[in-house]
């Protein structure tokens, strides 16, 4: 995927708020057939991107949960 390396780079932020944007374009209509698909693709894109940075987060805390109960045993 060409998007791929772009992706990468996105923040969770970033993503989140670019795929707010599509949804809103998609909400509010008025674009062409082949644009609405792009813009559902991109969404996809970005939701991964999103679930990627939550998924990594959620590890992250479990970590530091779990190393904090190891050190008060």
């Amino acid at each position: 995927m060409a998007d791929q390396g772009v992706e990468q780079g996105l923040g969770y932020e970033q993503a989140r708020d670019e795929l707010l944007e599509v949804v809103r374009r998609l909400e509010t209509g008025g674009t062409t057939l082949e644009e609405s698909l792009a813009l559902w693709e991109r969404g996809e894109q970005l939701a991964k991107v999103c679930q990627r940075w939550l998924d990594g987060a959620r590890a992250r805390l479990d970590a530091a949960l779990a190393a904090e109960e190891s050190a008060g045993e």
